[in-house]
């Protein structure tokens, strides 16, 4: 049985959020036995994220073989990844959403800038084919010294090596408008656990998720 191996990236400073999606990823899962989840925490930068950069070692963490996924943790997902699992690679290096927008915000949760810059946010939702040749420059040593710029844009690939996914499997709250038939919102302003962005598309389902994660266990008493 081949394990749905999904990497997410964990940041202390919204701990809840990774757990929040991984509650949302269970609840969908037709076949949960099948889940591998791996929390990704490299070190920090900038004023980002912990997982910024270590995203890029997926590959070299499955030994440069298989599929995996990768996510943000500021997302809850709304449909079965195995959709996802079962999308031909078709001699793709990896499949994103190709996001072409700018933001509507220039601050983002806990003060950090919120810059526009090209391929924003397609590194966010990766389904990697980790045996594909070119990933295996993406050794920690070279992740290490290579810019954000180049690792985020896929510099290492050409063009035509990355392919595509359905654009509501990484729908931007507070950026796009509503989509009810999103299947992954991904708050990349601000997870609606932080006070500020409380209230937004799609906070009802984060929060439902997240009291789903927290509701205590009935022993039957």
């Amino acid at each position: 049985m081949q394990p749905y191996r999904i990497f997410i990236g964990y940041d202390p400073r919204e701990a809840v959020a990774y757990h929040a999606c991984v509650q949302s990823i269970i609840d969908w899962c037709k076949e949960p036995g099948k889940l591998q989840f791996t929390p990704v925490r490299g070190q920090r930068r900038d004023g980002s994220n912990d997982f910024i950069y270590a995203r890029f070692l997926v590959p070299h963490l499955c030994g440069f073989s298989g599929r995996a996924l990768f996510l943000d943790g500021d997302m809850i997902v709304r449909a079965d990844v195995r959709e996802l699992f079962d999308l031909p690679m078709l001699y793709r290096g990896v499949r994103v959403v190709k996001h072409d927008y700018k933001t509507k915000h220039l601050v983002k949760y806990l003060g950090n800038k919120n810059e526009d810059y090209p391929r924003k946010n397609w590194s966010s939702v990766v389904m990697w084919d980790c045996g594909f040749f070119p990933h295996r420059i993406l050794t920690p040593e070279f992740v290490a010294k290579s810019s954000g710029s180049y690792l985020h844009r896929f510099e290492w690939l050409k063009d035509d090596q990355i392919g595509d996914l359905p654009a509501e499997w990484n729908h931007l709250t507070m950026e796009y408008e509503p989509n009810p038939a999103a299947k992954l919102y991904h708050y990349t302003v601000g997870t609606p656990c932080f006070h500020e962005f409380r209230i937004q598309e799609g906070a009802d389902e984060w929060y439902s998720t997240y009291r789903r994660l927290i509701a205590p266990i009935d022993h039957g008493r």
